[in-house]
């Protein structure tokens, strides 16, 4: 081994022995772990986060958890094992996602959440969320509008681990329970599901028929409500979601669902692949752990501006 050799490897060595960060390279890979992509939420976190981390010049490796604990621990061994240099991460459950992140960082690769916090701080070097609360309120403003300050409700909870659907159904009824003449007659969990929602709304039909509006703590159960509620031949009952999908952005234009709430999933993911790359490079992201994104709401005036989580203009 030459000499110049022998003084790179031992400047390399000691610079990870006291933590200073190294430049990025071409072979520096990023872990994406979100939920299953088969719902365009998630699915538009991975592309913006592999679009912004290529763009960087990193490597990728995209992975699902599929909200599962135990296989979101397995893809944190892998990504590990793989000697990724960050983990970018919307996370399945709040409580569960705690070790695995510790895992991580012990093992030297800092963790960049989005869209979902963790129960705990300082294992995670940022978390990046919708103002989950703010948007909810946005929802239930636009809902109440909607119906009127009266009548027959049902609220559809998303996943009871899910930090976000407590806070989301916190900030609805913050809002609606100021109207007396507004009255909840069910109350119930399709866990983010359109397949449960349509299900659920099915049986909350039959067992309510003079409902007249559904607010929903997220757009692919705000579908299956929908569908639900076409096939019974009811479109004139009031639903509301939350995320600003493409889904209900079209549904809306159709005059379907009446309105959604736009959390930014895209522009999260390439935030967090941004600090990724500036705690890589500086040790540093110059920001807080905990960073909130304010949501919009999305109805018939601007439905035409949405695209893919994101207002074009």
């Amino acid at each position: 081994m030459t000499f110049t050799r022998r003084v790179l490897l031992a400047g390399v060595a000691a610079a990870m022995m006291i933590g200073q960060p190294m430049a990025a390279s071409a072979a520096d890979l990023i872990a994406i772990i979100t939920p299953s992509h088969d719902n365009p939420f998630f699915k538009a976190e991975a592309e913006g986060a592999q679009a912004k981390a290529e763009e960087l010049g990193y490597e990728t490796l995209v992975l699902v958890h599929d909200d599962d604990p135990n296989k979101q621990s397995q893809l944190f061994d892998t990504a590990i094992a793989r000697g990724a240099k960050a983990i970018i991460l919307d996370n399945a459950g709040a409580d569960a996602s705690v070790a695995p992140v510790r895992r991580a960082k012990e093992a030297g690769i800092p963790s960049f959440l989005i869209d979902r916090e963790i129960s705990e701080t300082g294992i995670a070097v940022s978390q990046i969320v919708s103002n989950n609360y703010q948007g909810a309120q946005l929802g239930a403003e636009e809902f109440v509008s909607l119906m009127g300050e009266e009548g027959q409700y049902a609220e559809l909870l998303g996943k009871e681990s899910d930090t976000n659907a407590g806070i989301r159904s916190s900030g609805y009824h913050d809002v609606i329970d100021q109207y007396p003449d507004l009255e909840m007659v069910a109350q119930q969990s399709a866990n983010w599901s359109q397949t449960e929602a349509y299900e659920r709304m099915e049986s909350i039909l039959q067992a309510n028929p003079e409902i007249k509006g559904v607010i929903s703590g997220n757009d692919t159960m705000a579908m299956g409500a929908w569908a639900a509620l076409e096939a019974a031949g009811r479109t004139d009952v009031i639903v509301v979601g939350f995320d600003g999908s493409n889904d209900v952005r079209d549904s809306i234009k159709a005059g379907g669902i009446k309105a959604t709430v736009l959390q930014p999933a895209y522009r999260q993911a390439e935030m967090a692949v941004e600090q990724a790359d500036q705690y890589l490079k500086t040790g540093s992201t110059g920001l807080d752990e905990k960073q909130l994104m304010d949501c919009i709401l999305i109805n018939a005036d601007n439905a035409d501006a949405l695209e893919t989580f994101a207002l074009t203009n």
